[in-house]
């Protein structure tokens, strides 16, 4: 019996599997889309097994294994019939380095798409907007280009995540298309523009923006999206207030809002958000008291209100914050009493730098997890405990003057120096006094994602430099770190700060990815903005030495803050914010070491003996010195020269004793050469042509101009170094060369500006103008403006070089110049026909710059038709024709803005109006770039060009006559060097044709 039922049901299982009943056919994808994966699998360089099933959920397909960061999963759909489709691809954390593949489009039933932390490059295929995706995930790669207009149609999306990529341009309007839209993640890209209407997003629950320079007002449509539970606007360009609709954000848990632009600083409406649980609205210049209702929002749990310019004391309410993990109101001006309830809680709170004055003052500056590191005004009775205070006043006379610390790690000793331990925990609220009393450091912040305990990073990366011991940890700080040097001798200090980027790699992973971006600022004054170890250093795991001078009276302050720029999810979750590896600071005097009572009175007579006798031989050789100089020095008395001093050894030693291989150009003082200090800084170093008659003269004139200038739109002057014949000023080197060779030199050389790098370059040479012109403590006119005297860092920050032809302006002067020094083509028609000279003749030459940044054309090499002399002549023409935008570069193609381009080309006109009185001032053509003053089209009386205005026709005579070479040679310095001075006694145009150098 039992045999006989076993047979009839496998006779059953015969039928049903072999007698025209599908059910039991093994489910497989169709070939269509088998040909699409083995396409997309070599694009994105992923290794799959084609002879298993790719629908059968084994491995590769198919892996058991995924975590947060690791996920390998190929799912499909199948039918009835068993035939299948891709439905999901969710490739996580796999290092893939291929590109992204157009073929996903022939997955027609795929749906879901992540890429997370990979290593993929290329752009967004368009096409992928025909899939009926409802998630699109490509967080954390190197993916470029923008965002195609086409994912507007993809209206099934309700998430897109584009973090941490290196995308650019406007975000599209289309984007407003995807009603059923529910995240939106575009942090840290580079993303451009203002944000466009996304108001009919109504499902949107998460936005995020940190990390672009997008710009314009907070719009007021996000109170739209009254589902919307997270909100990340931090380091952006966009401006306050903070619009009334707001207040509809009723269901918000996390608002993040920080380092904004400008705009007024008042307090959002946020009474309404009893479910916010991270409130961040850090440096957004708020102003005004706390409000009260703050207090009452039963479920906060995170306050940040740091670096902001509150006052008032502290609302009696916010004792309803007890039980609150984290609040920093660090960086305000509050003052009175600090609360009891904050003195003896256990949680993280952060009242540091601030105005509190009420008594009795705390006996320390760390109460548990409380940080009241400088909390107290300076004015308060001298009981305070020093670290409370503001500006660290010492107790004692000032007896330090050098220190070394190793950031992050145990005690070293390093060539001769001990770099002191740092290892102690410093966490988001905690601030510390060294056991030597030497220094202190203050760290605030807390990792928004995932909490740090000890701020300590270690390394990930293989270390390549000479003390390794330095950089094996570092300090790390998600907001704040601030280090201060106390009891310091007054006096001029070196600041090297010592950095190496440990927690990324080199190689082709997700860990290579990463950018930290951070500002430094010394005593207070910033002076490197969006600080990249890594770019800086050429690689992770290599050092990099900044070093700065500082004025120091006691205290020392350094102060490291990140502002919401960079990649903050790759490697992982968290890895952002300042980071340090060692500091040390030296005296550029003789301090005052306490030891000249050790020794005999004998000794000290011989000394004093000496040092009369050298001193009496010095004031006599340098009397004999003065007096032959005498002549020279004239133009230069009461003007205070702040450069450094170099050895001509040392020069020598940094150039390999001027080598051939370093000659970087020939200027019109003489040869250029490129070095490197033995702290690393690379410097271009001028030296002086034993053949040049240009003498002691200009080049102390040179010395004087800059050493009195400091910008950053500026070429910075190290120092200079006078040994008998030799005569070199040292120059920060940089690296991009000069904007002319940019835009229009040998193909090879040029570089990809984009209409954003263009606008900043224009805004960078007008800023640095505005500073020669009206800021600087002496009225400079540069008079040789044009893209050779133009130089780029590697960042293309436009720097102003070349002050050997600098005239100074002062009171006493004649406006009225007979030295004549420019270049034809850029110098405006009065000062080269009649050497009258204002600030308006760097006016008209810089509007001949912009015109050349706008079309990448050179203004003296363009000749459309033989009557039109030059770029700016065929300006007028189109101008007249209302054909402006025809001089816009055809290289940017459509990537440009027609409204922008519109405006520089008139603000170009404008500056080059022939009548030197209707030319704005460099600050109005700045206030014009910024888009804080409209641009003033040229009325038609006032426009006139050098081909239909008489009064230029000698001068177009000339300038056909002697054109001349605006290029200069492969180094980036050539341009810089000073053009040739030419004496002109009666017509300034006389004498000489060339008014240029000609290696210019």
């Amino acid at each position: 019996m039992m045999r006989g039922a076993a047979i009839a049901l496998l006779v059953f299982l015969s039928l049903s599997c072999f007698g025209g009943q599908p059910k039991c056919q093994a489910q497989k994808l169709v070939q269509e889309e088998v040909d699409a994966l083995k396409l997309i699998g070599a694009k994105l360089k992923k290794q799959w097994d084609f002879s298993i099933e790719p629908c059968s959920k084994r491995m590769p397909w198919v892996d058991s294994y995924s975590d947060s960061f690791y996920t390998n999963n190929l799912t499909c759909n199948c039918n009835s019939t068993n035939s299948c489709n891709v439905v999901h691809i969710e490739l996580k954390g796999q290092n893939l380095t291929g590109e992204l593949p157009a073929e996903m489009a022939n997955l027609t039933q795929l749906n879901f798409i992540d890429l997370t932390r990979n290593y993929l490059n290329g752009t967004i295929p368009a096409v992928w907007a025909s899939l009926p995706l409802t998630n699109l995930s490509l967080l954390g790669n190197r993916i470029s280009g923008r965002i195609p207009e086409e994912l507007g149609n993809m209206t099934t999306l309700k998430s897109l995540v584009l973090q941490d990529n290196q995308m650019e341009g406007p975000i599209p309007a289309s984007l407003n298309k995807l009603i059923n839209l529910e995240r939106l993640f575009l942090t840290g890209n580079n993303f451009s523009g203002e944000l466009p209407d996304l108001g009919s997003l109504k499902n949107m629950t998460t936005f995020r923006i940190d990390g672009n320079p997008i710009s314009g007002k907070i719009p007021s449509f996000i109170g739209n999206w009254t589902q919307l539970q997270r909100l990340d606007m931090q380091g952006t360009s966009l401006e306050g207030p903070f619009p009334p609709t707001l207040a509809n954000l009723s269901s918000i848990t996390q608002l993040t809002v920080s380092d904004w632009r400008g705009g007024d600083g008042k307090f959002p409406p946020l009474e309404n958000m009893k479910d916010m649980r991270y409130l961040y609205l850090r440096n957004l210049s708020i102003s005004g008291q706390l409000p009260g209702y703050l207090g009452t929002l039963p479920n906060l749990k995170t306050l940040d209100l740091s670096f902001n310019n509150l006052s008032g004391t502290i609302p009696g309410s916010f004792v309803g914050l007890q039980s609150i993990n984290y609040m920093y109101l660090t960086n305000n001006m509050l003052e009175g009493k600090i609360p009891d309830w904050i003195l003896g809680n256990k949680q993280n709170l952060d009242v540091s730098y601030n105005n509190f004055n009420g008594s009795p003052a705390p006996s320390t500056c760390q109460e548990g997890n409380v940080n009241l590191f400088s909390s107290y005004t300076s004015v308060d009775s001298n009981s305070i405990t020093s670290c409370l205070r503001r500006n660290q006043p010492c107790s004692k006379k000032p007896t330090n003057y050098n220190l070394f610390i190793n950031c992050g790690g145990k005690k070293e000793p390093i060539g001769g120096r001990e770099y002191e331990d740092d290892s102690s925990p410093l966490g988001s609220t905690r601030s510390v006094v060294s056991d030597s009393g030497k220094w202190a450091s203050s760290s605030t912040g807390s990792f928004m994602d995932n909490a740090q305990e000890k701020y300590i990073a270690t390394n990930v990366s293989a270390l390549s430099m000479p003390n390794p011991a330095l950089y094996t940890t570092a300090r790390l700080s998600p907001v704040s770190l601030k280090y201060y040097g106390l009891c310091l001798q007054k006096g001029n200090y070196n600041v090297s700060l010592h950095f190496a980027e440990t927690m990324f790699t080199d190689d082709e992973t997700y860990y290579g990815i990463g950018r930290r971006l951070f500002d430094i600022s010394i005593q207070g004054k910033r002076v490197l903005q969006d600080f990249n170890i890594a770019k800086e250093a050429n690689g992770t795991g290599k050092e990099v030495i900044k070093t700065f001078k500082a004025d120091v009276d006691v205290t020392l302050e350094i102060h490291l803050q990140w502002v919401g720029k960079g990649t903050v999810s790759v490697p992982r979750r968290s890895v952002y914010g300042p980071l340090i590896s060692a500091i040390s600071v030296t005296p550029n005097f003789d301090p005052d070491t306490g030891d000249s009572s050790k020794l005999s009175v004998g000794a000290i007579v011989g000394i004093v003996a000496a040092v009369c006798v050298v001193i009496l031989l010095s004031s006599a050789i340098l009397w004999i010195c003065l007096r032959r100089r005498n002549a020279e020095n004239s133009e230069l008395r009461g003007l205070e020269l702040q450069t450094g001093h170099f050895s001509l050894r040392q020069i020598k030693s940094a150039t390999n004793n001027f080598d051939a291989t370093n000659k970087i150009g020939e200027g019109g003082f003489g040869p250029v050469y490129k070095g490197v200090l033995p702290d690393g800084t690379e410097i271009a170093v001028k030296q002086l042509s034993s053949k040049s008659k240009q003498g002691n003269r200009e080049f102390l004139n040179e010395i004087g101009m800059i050493s009195a200038l400091e910008h950053p739109n500026l070429v910075k002057l190290y120092g200079c170094c006078i040994d008998g014949n030799q005569l070199l000023l040292i120059y920060e080197y940089l690296e991009n060369n000069s904007l002319a060779r940019a835009l229009f030199g040998p193909e090879a050389s040029r570089l990809n500006l984009d209409w954003k790098t263009r606008r900043m370059i224009c805004l960078g040479i007008a800023r640095g103008l505005t500073y020669l012109h009206e800021e600087s403590r002496l009225k400079i006119v540069h008079r040789d403006i044009k893209a050779t005297n133009v130089l780029l860092d590697r960042h293309l920050n436009a720097k102003i070089s070349d002050f050997g032809l600098a005239k100074l302006d002062e009171e006493e002067n004649t406006h009225i110049s007979t030295r004549i020094a420019g270049t034809i083509g850029y110098m405006a028609p009065e000062y080269a026909m009649r050497g009258y000279l204002t600030d308006k003749a760097d006016v008209y030459s810089f509007g001949v710059v912009m015109l050349e940044i706008v079309s990448g054309t050179s203004n003296t090499n363009y000749k459309p038709k033989e009557e039109f002399m030059y770029l700016l002549d065929w300006a007028y023409v189109l101008e007249e024709k209302g054909a402006l935008l025809e001089l816009v570069d055809s290289k940017l193609g459509s990537n440009y803005s027609r409204e922008e381009a519109l405006q520089m080309l008139n603000l170009a006109l404008l500056c080059t109006n022939p009548s030197p009185t209707l030319r704005p001032q460099m600050s109005r053509v700045v206030s014009m770039l910024d888009g804080r003053a409209l641009v003033q089209v040229p009325s038609a009386k006032g426009k006139a060009s050098y081909h239909g205005d008489t009064r230029f026709k000698s001068f177009e005579k000339l300038s056909h006559d002697s054109q001349t070479s605006s290029m200069s040679t492969d180094g980036p310095w050539t341009g810089s060097s000073a053009s040739h001075q030419s004496r002109i006694e009666k017509d300034p145009l006389s004498e000489s044709r060339t008014l240029s150098d000609s290696t210019d």
